[in-house]
């Protein structure tokens, strides 16, 4: 871990999004310095499915040696981030960091994406960093070590981090622009960058995307918190920027990050945007026992009916207890040496599944080459590596695609 230095002491921080994951992360670790810390967030009362409020995380905050100030925030609500710089200005006597953390994600295709998730995602993530940004600047020009970091990815215009979740990657892409232009901007007079991480990290969000089994291949938090103490730390002049985390540590002298691993020794999931050499990236996740989603599929032949076989072994796992816990019914069109469309029915019976169409409409239709499929259910391919790396497309209910996870894991230990 990247040791505390000092350099934060008495600073003061406007943290969006605090109350939980890589936000309360950042704000623990500048406590830890004395940092006067605003967890501006939205959740004043528990959550059924998600872990802390605001207030949970002040009290860890002072806990860990930091005052702070706790404000019901919704970014997208012009007044209410007014009230809360102002109250953060009347309190600490200043603010001289922000951090855009909060963000909304939802991975859908076009077709498949309600405006009522495109107005959420692109409310919170770029309307909602731009205007905290432009209420909070007057404030920070008045500060002797004026810093914006947004948790935002590298401009990467390639077309395959759009063609899967349009409207995510514009809103992502909008807290990115904010450092691009603010940077140039203010520059000289406010540090303005990006933190992005180069592996997934284990929030109550990868879980609910990836399922229970995603965190073994996450790294915690704590080296984002890392990274981001350290771009703070830097002085004005460092700005403009579009950082990594392992990278920002890499200079800070870092070399062991088995000790942010959730699983020590476990393959990393990687995450979105990094793909300037794709083809390294697979060496590297083979390196470790990965089967990397986004290299080609093998030229070796598959055995005789490989999809029939997946099915016998689909039909000798499911029974009236997996149709009550999932109530879904899947349709996978395969494409590739054994193109054809397959249905599972978890929803009525004891459950069934066969070729062709399903016998009605299906809530979760998946798109993937039929090796790929073979793979994914025998527990060689991870399935949110698929559909991360755009190998795996998925349409209609996201929690029942997630549930199916549930039992691939089952036929996996069955050993296919």
């Amino acid at each position: 871990m990247l040791q505390n230095t000092g350099k934060l002491a008495g600073c003061t921080l406007f943290i969006t999004g605090a109350s939980r994951g890589i936000g309360k992360a950042i704000a623990l670790k500048a406590a830890r310095d004395g940092a006067n810390i605003i967890i501006a967030a939205k959740t004043a009362e528990p959550h059924p499915k998600l872990p802390g409020t605001i207030y949970t995380a002040a009290q860890e905050v002072e806990a860990a040696g930091g005052k702070a100030l706790a404000c019901v925030v919704d970014i997208r609500d012009e007044k209410q981030v007014g009230d809360a710089v102002q109250k953060a200005v009347d309190t600490f006597g200043g603010i001289d960091i922000l951090v855009n953390n909060a963000s909304a994600i939802n991975l859908t295709g076009t077709l498949e994406t309600p405006m009522k998730k495109v107005d959420l995602m692109l409310g919170i993530n770029l309307r909602g960093t731009y205007m905290t940004s432009k209420t909070v600047i007057p404030h920070l020009l008045k500060s002797r070590s004026p810093h914006i970091l947004n948790l935002s990815p590298p401009l990467n215009l390639n077309p395959i981090w759009f063609k899967n979740h349009t409207a995510y990657t514009m809103a992502k892409y909008g807290m990115s622009m904010c450092v691009l232009g603010m940077a140039e901007e203010f520059r000289g007079q406010i540090a303005v960058n990006a933190l992005w991480p180069k592996t997934a990290i284990q929030t109550a969000a990868m879980d609910m995307l990836g399922g229970a089994d995603v965190g073994k291949q996450c790294r915690t938090a704590d080296i984002m918190a890392d990274a981001a103490y350290a771009i703070l730390s830097r002085p004005k002049d460092f700005t403009g920027h579009f950082l990594v985390d392992e990278d920002v540590l890499r200079g800070e002298g870092l070399r062991d990050f088995e000790q942010y691993a959730v699983q020590p020794g476990h393959p990393l999931l990687p995450d979105f945007f990094l793909d300037e050499a794709p083809e390294s990236l697979a060496a590297q996740m083979e390196q470790h026992g990965a089967t990397p989603a986004f290299k080609p599929p093998s030229s070796s032949s598959a055995s005789s009916g490989p999809i029939e076989t997946t099915f016998d072994l689909i039909r000798a796992v499911i029974n009236e207890d997996v149709v009550k816990s999932t109530q879904g019914i899947y349709q996978f069109d395969l494409s590739g040496d054994h193109e054809g469309v397959w249905f599972l029915d978890l929803k009525s019976g004891a459950g069934s599944a066969g070729q062709g169409q399903p016998p009605i409409k299906a809530d979760v239709v998946m798109t993937m080459d039929s090796n790929d499929f073979s793979k994914m259910f025998s527990g060689k391919l991870k399935p949110t590596l698929a559909f991360m790396s755009g190998k795996l497309r998925i349409k209609g209910d996201m929690t029942l695609a997630i549930k199916l996870e549930k039992l691939m894991s089952r036929m996996s230990k069955a050993k296919l």
